[in-house]
């Protein structure tokens, strides 16, 4: 018995061993950057129409994501291009190049303590988002008060160079706020 458990004792140790030394001499791999929410992505609404198409980008440690191309919607006779219910100084502005996502601090795959705005009226909601761990999915909830008070959108990734650099909308103001400067 007592020369079993020795045995058993001294494989694990030259298990342990061997496993030690092949991390010690195994090339390191370095590891990819961590994804972000950094690029192009389509928003759909909940009954899989393509709204537009979003690009984020990082400022000053947090996200934000503009609108760089729309879509006309079922029943829609003309896409809207001015956000004539915006506030402050995206009154009025194009909606093309209008950043509607704001804020957004990254924790691991979860951005939070941001805004989401609906142009469609100038309402302002919190908002939250989640990137899928293989970064090809978005969720992106805006709500009143608590995330439990809201609603959810799954948007997909696109291609890097969906729109050449060159044509990527400026982020877009309204007329009066060139006079505020």
């Amino acid at each position: 018995m007592k020369l079993r458990l020795a045995a058993g004792f001294a494989s694990a140790i030259l298990v342990v061993g061997v496993a030690h030394a092949k991390s010690q001499t195994a090339p390191s791999v370095p590891h990819a950057a961590p994804q972000t929410v950094a690029g192009f992505w389509q928003q759909v609404d909940n009954d899989g129409h393509v709204g537009g198409w979003f690009y984020f980008v990082e400022k000053n440690g947090l996200y934000e994501g503009r609108l760089v191309k729309m879509f006309k919607q079922p029943g829609e006779e003309r896409i809207i291009d001015t956000c004539q219910n915006c506030p402050g100084d995206q009154k009025d502005a194009p909606m093309l190049g209008l950043t509607i996502v704001k804020g957004m601090r990254r924790v691991g795959n979860s951005y939070q303590d941001g805004n989401i705005m609906d142009p469609r009226d100038g309402s302002i909601y919190h908002a939250q988002m989640e990137l899928s761990p293989d970064g090809q999915s978005l969720s992106v909830r805006g709500y009143l008060g608590i995330p439990l008070l809201g609603q959810t959108q799954v948007w997909k990734r696109l291609p890097d160079d969906v729109i050449a650099p060159a044509d990527i909308p400026p982020d877009s103001h309204g007329p009066d706020s060139s006079q505020a400067e």
